[in-house]
C-alpha cells in the first residue's frame, strides 16, 4: 500500500475516502444498514483492490486490516547479502551483463559500482515523466475497468484514456454514474494533465 489511502464504492456510489480504519468503519456501518449492496475497496492511487474482512465487530475488523509491506529497499537491507555499505544505503545484488559490459564499466572512473548507479540514476531522471504518465494511467484503466466496465462507451473511453485525449474522455463518460466519474476523472488528470517534458523543451 504506498499511500495507505483508500476509496471505497457500494455498487456505483462513493462511501468513504481516507485511511484506511476510516474507511473500514464508514464501510461496516454502510453495510450494518444495507447488507445486500455490493461493496468494493480500492487503494485510492494505484487502484488496487483492497480485500476487506467484515465478519464481527468493528474492534476485530480494524485490527484484521493489512499492515503496510516494506519497501523491496527496506526489505533487501534486512536482509544479508555479503558486500556492500549498508549504513550508506548501498546493497550487493547480483547483475548479469555480458563480458564486454563488465569491461567497459570496469574503465570508467570509481569502478563497476559507481558506473551503474550513474546510469541509472541518468535513467531514472530520463523516464521521470513517461513513468509518472504510464503508472496514473494503468490506475485509471484499472479503476475504470472494475467499476465501469459494463458502461457504455467504456471501449471508447480506454482509447481516449490510452491516446492522452482527456477532453475526448469526459464527454464520453458525461452519462457514467456521478462518482464514478469523478473518481475516473480525477486519476485520468493526474496521466493526462501531466506536463509534456518534450514539448517543454522543444518551446526552450
Amino acid at each position: 500500500m504506498p499511500n495507505n489511502t483508500w476509496i471505497a464504492f457500494a455498487k456505483h456510489k462513493q462511501i468513504a475516502v481516507g485511511e484506511p480504519r476510516n474507511v473500514a468503519t464508514h464501510v461496516k456501518a454502510f453495510l450494518d444498514t444495507q447488507p445486500e449492496v455490493p461493496f468494493v475497496v480500492l487503494d485510492a492511487d494505484t487502484s488496487q483492490p483492497i480485500e476487506l474482512d467484515l465478519r464481527g465487530s468493528l474492534a476485530a475488523i480494524l485490527k484484521r486490516l493489512p499492515v503496510p509491506e516494506a519497501s523491496s529497499t527496506s526489505a533487501a537491507e534486512a536482509t544479508p547479502r555479503g558486500p556492500g555499505r549498508p549504513k550508506l544505503g548501498v546493497v550487493a545484488r547480483e547483475v548479469t551483463l555480458l563480458p564486454r559490459h563488465w569491461d567497459w564499466l570496469g574503465s570508467q572512473p570509481g569502478g563497476a559500482s559507481v558506473a551503474l548507479r550513474k546510469l541509472v540514476e541518468q535513467a531514472q531522471r530520463a523516464s521521470l515523466e513517461s513513468d509518472r504518465r504510464r503508472v496514473a494511467t494503468e490506475s485509471a484503466y484499472r479503476f475504470m475497468h472494475a467499476m465501469a466496465g459494463d458502461e457504455k462507451g467504456f471501449e471508447e473511453a480506454s482509447r481516449a484514456l490510452f491516446a492522452n485525449q482527456l477532453e475526448r474522455l469526459k464527454d464520453v463518460v458525461a452519462k457514467w454514474p456521478r462518482d464514478v466519474r469523478s473518481h475516473l476523472l480525477e486519476l485520468a488528470g493526474r496521466a493526462l494533465a501531466a506536463p509534456n517534458t518534450d514539448a517543454a523543451k522543444a518551446a526552450d
